[in-house]
């Protein structure tokens, strides 16, 4: 494992000699997140993402996929911000802005059964200006009207169903409707870094979950588990042409804070390296 794992710093590195030669990146003086040991990111990507925009370069309107070439736009005017590990990620204002990577197999649930999606995200508020009826905002997600998939999202403090400040993550089928979630609902702070990732499984079989579940994990400890029947519906995934987006979802609403080191995988990611993730980024 070690001698992968450094196998892929050397990868870590050509790629990052690669963008610098294109102006694409900055300096590695200017910029101590090309770092030669980049641990963050070598973690991620041994994992096997099939997708991970990890923020890293300077030009202000490009996202890097840093496992091929499904990069993604931002639109707005996002700020730069850090996150627990001094790395950049992008500030969101609330009104406009967002960041969108093509519809691609790879987002999308249907393609293997399973996803696992994966942010640290950062709320600056507490009650969003821009939010959907009943108080919430898609802060990251894939989905329009009728090509529903996934979907990630906070609520207001101040909400019409009593869950403030829940945040959670959900499988619709196509057409939309309810869908099928888990959710975590502590008490947050404006400000604060949480690790987020959302798993969705539709192959699994299994005591209480005959019909596979979603999960949600947040600083790296599972919180919650459900099932994929909603309400006596079953959710199917089915894949849809929408791109997905952070910041927003489908432009109903748009998330005030920072998203950073998202990541998409085509597997249920373990929990130990679930923690290991979290672990890395606080270490």
């Amino acid at each position: 494992m070690l001698r992968q794992r450094n196998v892929l710093r050397t990868i870590l590195a050509g790629m990052a000699t690669l963008l610098l030669a294109t102006g694409l990146a900055t300096s590695a003086t200017a910029n101590p997140r090309w770092a030669p040991d980049l641990p963050y990111d070598v973690e991620i990507l041994f994992d096997s993402p099939t997708g991970y925009w990890p923020q890293l370069t300077a030009h202000p309107f490009l996202a890097i996929d840093m496992t091929g070439m499904n990069h993604g736009t931002v639109h707005g005017n996002p700020q730069v911000t850090t996150l627990p590990n001094g790395e950049r990620a992008l500030a969101f204002d609330g009104q406009g802005d967002y960041l969108e990577i093509p519809d691609a197999a790879a987002l999308s649930t249907a393609t293997t059964g399973e996803l696992t999606v994966e942010a640290w995200m950062r709320p600056d508020v507490l009650s969003f200006d821009k939010d959907e009826k009943a108080g919430y905002v898609h802060w990251m997600g894939k989905g329009e009207e009728n090509q529903h998939e996934w979907v990630s999202r906070m609520y207001s403090l101040d909400n019409t169903v009593d869950r403030e400040n829940r945040i959670s993550g959900y499988q619709f089928n196509i057409d939309g409707g309810l869908g099928a979630g888990s959710y975590y609902q502590e008490p947050v702070e404006a400000g604060e870094w949480l690790h987020y990732v959302l798993v969705i499984n539709s192959n699994a079989s299994i005591e209480n979950y005959p019909a596979g579940y979603t999960k949600l994990y947040i600083n790296g400890t599972l919180v919650d588990q459900d099932s994929l029947i909603f309400d006596g519906e079953l959710m199917v995934p089915a894949r849809g042409d929408a791109p997905m987006r952070v910041g927003t979802r489908d432009f109903g609403s748009f998330f005030e804070g920072a998203v950073g080191k998202i990541a998409v995988y085509d597997y249920e990611l373990s929990p130990e390296r679930i923690q290991d993730h979290h672990n890395v980024m606080r270490g």
